[in-house]
């Protein structure tokens, strides 16, 4: 037998695994020796999350390719694995590569099947191929079958099983150089879970369906005309009719040794002749008459092979993939091109040095107006006014609300600021009196209620022009040291209210918080609930009402991170990422924040009664109103767990995530060192240039009643 008939059988590489081989054929000036261990094992250290040590230590290993006369230095099996196979995620998944590599698939027919099955090894989605097809390799096959002259009357089988072992010498390849008869389809067909059908004999075609139906083993094939894909689930269905019952009661046997001319009728029958291309029914009606057979394009088989890949993914991974044909036709597809229309990205139109409003210069309606302009969690506004002549009644919006306001905590919180808001504006015009909190004793009454007074307090008054310029900060800022004296007007502010005010600077402290907050983010992004209530507080110029939620304007973000923020108001995708718990990133812009503040303040409470909150809310407004005195800026950052004081209520925020939220506030507790005392807002701050944009209100008329 010729050096060339002996090489030409040759398709599977061989471990070398005796060191005196090695030596020899590293020895053997005839051998090419390809050993990039080192660029392997470095990038397989690389990888996010790092692999386990167990895969850092795999041996490696040796291959001899007789074929191509060199042997090749690779990682072991589970780390080979695992590199080739990382850009594979998240489109498919750890989980799911390691399921789909469980499956046998065979493919029968390796013109058009050649680029499937490499596809497939390519993806990693089969754990074990079998290939069959009689044909050698001829000049003609190579506008679509990716090998050489080289391969030049080599059998195709071989062809495909040399390729993919160049790919991954591990995956388990067994090849049919003789084809398939009607007598070993069977044994080809055993422990199979899949087949795929690319063959030109009409009999065979019909065999193979008809064993794997007799196996109940799912049958996919692509033709390539307008991208035709066929899926028959003989799994699903034991009596379904081969090919969708188009070839009527036709037996193998009758359909054996036709010529390409007399197989025509039939073909046409299964392609459905009023859907086929123009020019593949016009070039069917000249075979044996100007072309040998009917056309394909490697393009066309390309596209195939994706669909062919696809279809195995869902039937390997037991998503819902029902018999029937589809097709992917480019050109039709092609013809409906249209230019995309870019969003626009939000402006800065507005002047910002002014105040949403100006500021009535009446006196009760000056209060209100004060009231009105208090923070609130993604400017909500959980409030309604009631207007006398003798005092202003603060109620709560039940409507308002949402998951994270955990019995309305945070809502209590935004009406005390609105409480001191309106002292305030009352002291500074002269009509302070008494403030009450729940003044009637129920919580169906008003929550807090200012009475107009002649009372005068000049502290408070003082504050009047700087509460109005409050203003929410959420420009990234450097990590500057902030002076004692800072620190300690800080907790003063918060003091005055009966609140305590704790302020992390310690910057490795500060840093795990960041990392903390990072993930709290990515847990609320991933609860569906959570997501929905956040994606609708934010607010897109000519899309959105303005004077509710925040304007995304305000969250000074740039053009990059805008489109992250598209990215991250979709569902699906959420879901995507939820299913895999992935979306680190998603926790980025927290991060950032936190890890480049001067100080997280903590605003805690020594009780956790709704009048504790409400006068929370005065000592944060207070702080917040000095800490701009004192040329500080100041962004609230509210982790999801901010308002959880019952075990219940970290299920009722994420019951997937509870747990994680439950140690996340052991962590918090730990890093801030508040002990047993309840939050009532987290705010981070430092020195930032002024904002590009303020929220603005609800009108006055949907939120204040006279009385």
């Amino acid at each position: 037998m010729s050096h060339r008939a002996v090489d030409a059988e040759t398709w599977r590489p061989r471990h070398v695994d005796d060191p005196n081989e090695l030596t020899a054929l590293r020895n053997d000036p005839t051998i090419d020796v390809i050993d990039r261990i080192d660029q392997q094992q470095r990038d397989l250290r690389r990888l996010l999350p790092p692999p386990a040590q167990e895969f850092l230590d795999e041996p490696t290993r040796w291959y001899h390719y007789p074929w191509r006369r060199s042997v090749v230095h690779v990682l072991g099996p589970r780390s080979f694995q695992m590199l080739r196979s990382d850009r594979n995620r998240n489109k498919i998944t750890t989980v799911e590569q390691q399921r789909l590599r469980r499956l046998t698939v065979g493919v029968v027919g390796l013109s058009v099947g050649h680029a499937i099955a490499h596809t497939l090894a390519l993806e990693g989605i089969c754990g074990q191929l079998r290939l069959a097809d009689f044909d050698e390799i001829e000049l003609s096959n190579l506008n679509r079958i990716p090998g050489t002259v080289f391969d030049l009357g080599v059998n195709k089988a071989v062809v495909a099983a040399r390729r993919i072992a160049e790919l991954d010498p591990y995956l388990d390849v067994t090849i049919e150089p003789q084809g398939l008869a009607l007598e070993s389809i069977d044994d080809f067909m055993s422990g199979m879970d899949i087949i795929i059908e690319e063959c030109d004999s009409l009999d065979v075609k019909l065999a193979v369906r008809s064993a794997a139906r007799r196996h109940g083993i799912p049958l996919i094939m692509e033709t390539s005309d307008r991208g035709l894909l066929d899926v028959e689930r003989y799994d699903l269905e034991p009596d379904r009719l081969l090919f969708h019952g188009l070839l009527g009661d036709s037996k193998p046997e009758e359909l054996m040794g036709l010529s390409t001319h007399d197989k025509v009728p039939h073909v046409l029958r299964t392609l459905e002749p009023d859907e086929l291309s123009p020019i593949m029914a016009a070039s069917m009606t000249e075979v044996d008459e100007t072309i040998t057979t009917w056309p394909q394009l490697g393009g066309d088989i390309s596209l195939g092979a994706a669909s062919v890949a696809t279809a195995v993914r869902a039937i390997g991974l037991g998503k819902p993939l029902p018999s029937g044909r589809v097709r992917v036709d480019l050109p039709a597809i092609l013809a409906g091109i249209t230019s995309p229309e870019p969003e626009s990205v939000p402006g800065q139109s507005e002047d910002v040095s002014a105040n949403p409003e100006p500021a009535p210069a009446e006196a009760h309606a000056a209060v209100v107006h004060a009231a009105r302009l208090a923070p609130s969690g993604g400017n909500t506004q959980p409030w309604k006014f009631l207007v006398s002549d003798s005092a202003v009644d603060v109620h709560l919006d039940p409507d308002q609300t949402s998951t994270l306001d955990v019995a309305f905590r945070g809502s209590y919180v935004s009406i005390g600021a609105s409480l001191f808001n309106a002292q305030v504006a009352a002291a500074r015009h002269g009509v302070l009196g008494k403030a009450e909190i729940f003044p009637e004793g129920s919580r169906q009454a008003p929550v807090a209620r200012l009475n107009f007074g002649n009372g005068e307090e000049p502290e408070l008054a003082a504050l009047y022009d700087s509460m109005l310029q409050r203003v929410s900060n959420r420009h990234l800022t450097e990590p500057i040291p902030l002076p004692d004296h800072v620190l300690a007007a800080l907790q003063h502010a918060a003091q005055a209210e009966d609140a305590e005010a704790i302020i992390v600077t310690d910057r490795a402290r500060l840093t795990e918080l960041a990392e903390l907050f990072g993930e709290s983010d990515r847990i609320r992004y991933l609860t569906p609930k959570l997501h929905t209530e956040l994606m609708r507080e934010l607010r897109w110029p000519g899309r959105d009402s303005l004077d509710w939620g925040l304007d995304v304007r305000t969250l000074e973000l740039d053009r990059s991170d805008l489109a992250k923020l598209r990215v991250a108001r979709r569902e699906d995708i959420m879901a995507v990422l939820a299913e895999q718990d992935l979306g680190r990133a998603l926790g980025e812009s927290s991060r950032d924040r936190i890890a480049g503040t001067s100080g997280l303040v903590v605003v805690t409470l020594g009780r956790a009664t709704p009048a504790d909150y409400v006068r929370g809310g005065m000592a944060i407004e207070r702080l917040w109103i000095r800490a701009e005195q004192l040329g500080l800026s100041v962004q609230v950052m509210s982790p999801v767990f901010l308002y959880a004081v019952e075990d219940h209520d970290y299920d009722e925020l994420s019951e997937r995530y509870s747990d994680r939220l439950r140690e996340l506030r052991r962590q918090f507790d730990h890093l801030t060192g508040i002990g047993g005392r309840h939050i009532a807002l987290t705010m981070r701050i430092g020195y930032a240039p002024g904002v590009s944009m303020r929220s603005k209100r609800l009108p006055a008329d949907q939120t204040v009643r006279a009385v």
